[in-house]
């Protein structure tokens, strides 16, 4: 699982989907519009660095940390920066029509107050709606509009833009969200191993400079958007470990590593590792191994 997948990576993945006019960015945000029948079936399980918000009609799975919901008719999506989840389509019938965009986009002029308290893209609340016919011919409308604007020359196109953008989030909360999500039969094996495959995308450490991002249980779990002790008992249940073991063990392999592979200095490896200061990792490794770092260093042939 990707840590973060940004608006750049986002292209990448979908190399066919175009970037919008290069003016957007400049001070006013991020805003594209694509049909679904681009995207790709299963999109990975991660977070993004950008909001989300999919008109889909086609039926499949939507997996978050510890729950999954079956879409089996139109539904809206609202996806955010902080929960990660991914999509399993069941059939290549896919269709409808999705935008993504950054909060300074849709900020940009307005008072709307920020994305992650509205009650749509909020941790914990619920990111999907069923929709019917009238709700969907209204989406559908909007989605439409976006299309077919973002490909004008009109000098004010990306205020029409934001202006849609708001009429489909006012028209989405005057909806029922909902209710069936389903739990995980093994929901504590599913976040173990969530935690686990995102422990490993930590590392290797590259350069003193990409210091290491997560490291304290609160921040995988935070991560993943569930609770901590939640996180704390499915990696306890699943690996005999507490989470704090598994990522101490994880930081004292990659610090041998960097020990005995690599020429940089015990401050570099430090901070590297995610230490604000050199003397807390050596004084971290020696309680861990008993050794001090330049010990294992000088005992490299």
């Amino acid at each position: 699982m990707e840590s973060k997948e940004t608006i750049q990576g986002f292209y990448l993945r979908n190399g066919k989907m175009e970037r919008p006019d290069p003016a957007v960015g400049s001070g006013v945000g991020h805003f594209n519009v694509f049909s679904r029948d681009s995207c790709s079936l299963v999109t990975p399980y991660s977070r993004r660095d950008y909001y989300k918000i999919s008109l889909i009609i086609g039926k499949g799975k939507l997996h978050y940390a510890d729950k999954w919901i079956y879409v089996d008719r139109p539904a809206l999506l609202f996806s955010n920066p902080v929960v990660p989840y991914s999509w399993d389509a069941e059939n290549e019938d896919q269709t409808g029509w999705f935008c993504l965009f950054t909060d300074q986009f849709l900020q940009n002029g307005t008072r709307l107050g920020n994305l992650l308290d509205s009650q749509l893209f909020k941790i914990g609340g619920t990111p999907v709606f069923f929709i019917d016919e009238t709700q969907q011919k209204i989406v559908s409308d909007l989605f439409i509009k976006m299309i077919n604007e973002i490909q004008t020359e009109y000098v004010h196109k990306y205020d029409m833009l934001r202006a849609c953008l708001h009429l489909l989030i006012h028209e989405t909360m005057k909806m029922q969200p909902a209710e069936n999500f389903q739990p995980y039969q093994n929901a504590s094996h599913r976040v173990a191993s969530l935690f686990m495959e995102l422990l490993e995308r930590q590392f290797p450490i590259d350069s003193p400079e990409a210091f290491l991002k997560l490291k304290t249980p609160n921040d995988y779990a935070r991560s993943l958007s569930i609770h901590v002790n939640s996180l704390n008992r499915s990696v306890k249940e699943m690996t005999g470990k507490t989470t704090s073991q598994q990522i101490t063990s994880r930081i004292i392999q990659e610090a041998n590593a960097l020990l005995k592979h690599t020429d940089w200095n015990i401050s570099e490896i430090a901070y590297g590792l995610g230490f604000e200061e050199p003397a807390y990792f050596t004084n971290f490794f020696k309680k861990q191994t008993g050794l001090a770092p330049n010990a294992v260093r000088t005992a490299v042939v």
